[in-house]
């Protein structure tokens, strides 16, 4: 059998834990997999002393195109992607202008994504007050789901919803066969903390920390939980930010709610002590909380109740982070190209969690999760989307490490114990030795009916 890429050598993880073979990449796809494959092939890789992971799916990402290009775009947001390991990735229907809540909007993005991004991506629709009725299109073109805020985005073209139009949106949803996404946080409690502390002239980072507890999140993911089990929809809570919010969902689930959630690193790594040290930079919502929250998330990441990280990429030009207001900054974290190194850093070197849990949490739960049909595994007929890391280096990242188009972190500084070698999309490399190598081929993925394997 010949091959259009054969991997040598690579410690493979996922196949009876972690394993050394030989990878062969046939027409985009994984041809074979075993020890010593044999046969010619236009290029070889030689992977000796390297893990080989399925490519990171990043459940979670603004991209911002159109119309706000300047925070971030296909271009380099997709660079970032692939420097980060990941293969794959799915856009949020905001900070987009127009975001993506109709069929022309979705279109938009689309002719963006084709032009210029170096991974492939899909999308998430959006689900905004008199945006119901526009859930059908969005369907039709493809969308994995339809996110939606239960308090106010920050953004004015992407509104909130109230809880009528999020079950009336969650009732459409599940008669298209698509999950809802919210972003879980009491509109009341929040609005109304921030409101009492700006009036009071209170406006630092602690105060902001303040103004959104952990209350807020329990208690609107509770509502979201009721909702969906009334309307029978699919319900994914993004960026869980509490180990409790996670058991709240978990609890769902071992009732029969078909409900899932996802945190972000910067919850697994960061605490409010670091967001009153780095300031604006480490300024997200729901906000970085304590160190034993954060032992609660790894905890449930560990036992297999959390079953998904994603980045939440949600960059913006450094004017929109400074400032001594905390309030008025923009609430959003660059993350998506330190993800996976920080789990391996934070999860796997620090804490011993199994390469596969990670695996699984980043890229294979991902890809079942919303349906993307061929990736988030190593075995034959998947897509060959594929990372190579080194786990036997550390390096500092700095700023000229980063590829996004402003290059600001809450993690510059930091050691991580992982170092993306070579990622591959469909079997082309994109990046090797930290260089985008060729043009940008991503393409935009559609999830697979129900009656399709994932």
């Amino acid at each position: 059998m010949s091959f259009d890429v054969l991997v040598r050598g690579a410690t493979v993880v996922g196949i009876h834990g972690t394993a050394r073979f030989d990878l062969g990449v046939a027409d985009g796809l994984i041809a074979a997999l075993g020890p010593e494959l044999a046969g010619p092939a236009t290029e070889e890789v030689d992977a000796s002393g390297l893990h080989l992971f399925p490519g990171v799916v990043d459940g979670h990402v603004h991209m911002n195109e159109p119309g706000r290009a300047d925070w971030e775009g296909f271009d380099t947001g997709t660079r970032a992607l692939a420097a980060g390991g990941a293969t794959a990735a799915i856009d949020m229907p905001l900070n987009a202008h127009p975001p993506t809540v109709t069929a022309a909007a979705f279109d938009a993005k689309r002719r963006c994504l084709e032009r210029s991004a170096f991974v492939d991506m899909a999308l998430w629709g959006g689900l905004v007050p008199g945006g119901v009725d526009a859930m059908d299109e969005l369907a039709a073109r493809g969308v994995v789901g339809f996110k939606a805020f239960m308090c106010s985005s920050g953004i004015d073209d992407f509104p909130g919803v109230d809880d009528l139009t999020l079950y009336e949106g969650m009732c459409r949803a599940a008669l298209l066969g698509l999950p809802v996404a919210v972003h879980a946080e009491s509109e009341a409690i929040t609005a109304g903390l921030a409101q009492r502390a700006r009036a009071a002239g209170r406006t630092a980072m602690r105060d902001f920390l303040a103004s959104r507890p952990a209350v807020a999140e329990l208690q609107a993911i509770e509502r979201a939980i009721v909702l969906a089990q009334e309307s029978g929809c699919s319900l994914h809570v993004v960026h869980v930010s509490t180990g409790r919010g996670v058991a709240l969902v978990a609890d769902a689930r071992a009732r029969g709610v078909d409900v899932s959630c996802e945190t972000c690193p910067h919850y697994l790594v960061l605490t409010e002590e670091d967001a009153e040290v780095l300031g604006n930079v480490a300024k997200c919502a729901p906000p970085l909380r304590s160190r034993e929250e954060r032992e609660g998330l790894w905890r449930a990441l560990a036992d297999g109740t959390l079953p998904m990280v994603a980045s939440d990429h949600s960059p913006a030009p450094w004017g929109l982070k400074s400032g001594d207001d905390a309030f008025a900054a923009w609430g959003g974290i660059s993350g998506c190209q330190t993800l996976l190194a920080l789990l391996l850093t934070e999860g796997h070197r620090a804490r011993g969690l199994d390469l596969d849990l990670l695996a699984r949490a980043t890229s294979g739960y991902v890809a079942r999760r919303f349906r993307l049909s061929g990736k988030g595994r190593i075995e034959p007929g998947a897509d060959a989307d594929l990372v190579l890391v080194d786990l036997e280096v550390s390096d500092e990242l700095s700023a000229g490490d980063l590829h996004y188009r402003h290059r600001h972190s809450p993690f510059l500084g930091r050691t991580l114990s992982a170092r993306v070698a070579r990622t591959l999309v469909r079997g082309r490399t994109v990046l090797a030795d930290g260089r985008i190598v060729g043009p940008p081929a991503g393409r935009l993925l559609i999830p697979a009916t129900r009656t399709e394997s994932p």
